[in-house]
């Protein structure tokens, strides 16, 4: 089995490992964090950025065990991303915010593995 659309959205969880280190600001400012909290989310943002490279060099690049390995690595950072941010969101709209991009991201990674299965 090849994990095509997996591999793809490991790909584009590579690209934002990357975006995240080289711009960690994103984070605070969809927070809408405070300037005291500022240097925690960009701290934050660039451990993102740490963990996603190495799982998702494996998820690209790695055999179906590989693959499959990442993706379940993925689907927990997202959980956790999601549990991370939400309890921190200082609103209701940041927190659905967050909410949206972690869980929906989740969602189109299970999806991309499903899709590779049923595609045996």
């Amino acid at each position: 089995m090849n994990y095509t659309a997996s591999r793809v959205m490991h790909a584009l969880t590579a690209s934002y490992g990357v975006f995240a280190l080289v711009k960690p600001e994103h984070l605070g400012n969809a927070m809408n964090a405070d300037a005291d909290e500022r240097g925690g989310y960009d701290t934050l943002a660039r451990a993102y950025g740490i963990r996603d490279l190495p799982i998702s060099a494996l998820g690209i690049f790695g055999p179906d065990r590989g693959v499959q390995w990442a993706t379940r690595a993925r689907l927990a950072g997202d959980f956790a991303d999601c549990l991370t941010l939400a309890v921190r969101a200082p609103s209701g709209q940041v927190r659905a915010k967050v909410m949206g991009v972690t869980l929906g991201w989740a969602a189109l990674n299970y999806a991309a593995y499903r899709w590779d299965l049923s595609q045996g």
